[in-house]
């Protein structure tokens, strides 16, 4: 069960501060909860970010720059 800490807790495999989520097996965590020392995490909801695509702009086809392909490249 996913808990909040209301207070600071250390074990052999974790310390956790005030505020911070952990998830303890059910009986520890409804233990805790009983004690005071944590409440039940609201269930967390994933934001995703979503940008729309960037259309990519293109400028006109030859310009002054450009060399002119029509012309016969077997003269010469």
């Amino acid at each position: 069960m996913l808990v909040k800490m209301l207070v600071g807790l250390s074990g052999p495999a974790y310390t956790l501060g005030p505020g911070e989520e952990f998830d303890f097996p059910q009986a520890e965590a409804a233990r805790l909860v009983d004690a005071g020392y944590a409440v039940p995490a609201a269930e967390r909801k994933i934001e995703r970010a979503v940008v729309a695509p960037v259309l990519e702009k293109r400028g006109k086809r030859g310009g002054k720059n450009v060399a002119d392909t029509d012309r016969d490249r077997s003269a010469g």
